[in-house]
């Protein structure tokens, strides 16, 4: 008598072992927000900031197909013309997606004007770059990558 496998099945015929690798690779995008928001937190019990670090949040929408969603943003100054900007957006208030981006700044009448530009997965839209202003209590930025474009608006968060 021969034994064999078969692969479990739901009722909708998906296999429970593509279920798993689902959640396996969810649980490791999730972890990312641990740190996001440690570092959040940590951010917010700092001295007011200087210029334009720190603290942000607000809303992204796209101009393609009115998505929208809550946004974070920790932004650091790494030298004289350049910030790290770490994003956490959400989308349906339960995905969340990170993403770093190096900003080149140049002051300008009332903050920092500055762009860059982020290469993300293939299935997130590839290379993303990023163009805005920001002061002491405005952020704004317009996105585009190849399937989408659109904007972020954010202010300091209470």
């Amino acid at each position: 008598m021969k034994l064999t496998r078969k692969k479990a099945r739901n009722f909708s015929g998906v296999t429970t072992t593509s279920v798993a690798i689902v959640l396996a690779v969810l649980c490791l995008a999730s972890s990312g927000c641990s740190s996001f928001n440690h570092d959040w937190k940590k951010a917010g019990a700092a001295a007011e900031p200087n210029g334009i670090e720190g603290r942000w949040q607000g809303t992204w929408l796209s101009d393609v197909n009115g998505h929208s969603g809550e946004l974070r943003c920790l932004l650091e100054k790494v030298s004289e013309e350049s910030y790290r900007a770490r994003f956490d957006s959400t989308y349906k208030k339960v995905l969340h997606f990170k993403s770093t981006v190096i900003l080149s700044g140049t002051n300008d009448p009332g903050g920092v004007r500055f762009s860059g530009e982020a290469k993300l997965p293939w299935w997130a839209g590839g290379l993303y770059r990023y163009e805005g202003k920001a002061s002491g209590t405005n952020f704004f930025s317009t996105y585009q990558c190849k399937y989408d474009h659109g904007t972020f608006r954010m202010i300091r968060p209470d």
